[in-house]
């Protein structure tokens, strides 16, 4: 092994370590957005529908689907708020990005013939 890859490796492993560190601290494992929040869609491209109200459910960090239609939700919520969601049913998939702050957030979303925006309130 060359000095180079040495390097490489000790380098590796320290942010591998310093990752691992700051993944178990307190404010990390138990995000502070955890909650239900009703989030409100737009369409401003396309011909999807126009606007809709849906629940979502978020559990340390992690998105998921917080009502009754069978829509199947990929995602997460960093420490600082940034969120990032695939959302798919059938054949149709969506992605979102955007950001939560205290009990609001907003953001935009598109699929392959669609996009808009999002906002979001907490309700729980």
């Amino acid at each position: 092994m060359s000095r180079v890859q040495k390097w490489i490796g000790m380098g590796a492993a320290a942010l591998l370590a310093g990752a691992l560190t700051f993944a178990t601290t307190a404010g990390f494992a138990m995000p502070r957005y955890d909650g239900l929040w009703s989030v409100s869609i737009v369409t401003t491209k396309g011909d999807c529908i126009a606007s809709y109200r849906y629940p979502m459910r978020i559990a340390n960090g992690i998105l998921a689907n917080g009502g009754d239609i069978a829509v199947d939700v990929t995602g997460r919520v960093g420490g600082d708020g940034l969120v990032t969601v695939i959302l798919s049913h059938g054949d149709t998939r969506a992605s979102g990005f955007g950001r939560l702050a205290a009990n609001t957030g907003a953001g935009t979303w598109r699929t392959a013939t669609c996009a808009g925006s999002w906002t979001a309130e907490r309700r729980s």
